[in-house]
């Protein structure tokens, strides 16, 4: 597991923004990643997407690695965001679009 914890912790190291999901972003699985993306979307970042189900490991490993047991999952700058309903509700508050901005995340917006 601790291989699979290192590959996660890469990939969040190595993206601004990375978002775990079901799916892509042109063809989402579910419907929580769908929300997902469209947020980031319009919030105009760019972001790395992971397709849970094409690597088991990582589709297990994330929840562990973040200890949050649903998918999608929002990393920005390293931290764990949270899930689709929180990155709603700090979408509507406006908390999203500020911690892009304070980590000075560049958007098209």
């Amino acid at each position: 597991m601790s291989d699979t914890n290192s590959r996660i912790g890469e990939i969040v190291k190595d993206n601004d923004v990375v978002l775990f999901m079901k799916g892509s972003p042109l063809f989402p699985q579910c419907g929580f990643s769908s929300r997902a993306i469209a947020i980031l979307d319009h919030l105009g970042v760019t972001y790395e997407s992971i397709d849970v189900l094409q690597d088991q490991e990582i589709r297990q490993g994330i929840k562990s690695y973040s200890d949050w047991p649903t998918i999608p999952q929002l990393y920005i700058k390293g931290e764990f965001v949270g899930g689709s309903d929180i990155m709603m509700e700090m979408f509507e508050a406006g908390e999203l679009h500020q911690m892009v901005s304070d980590a000075n995340i560049p958007t098209s917006s």
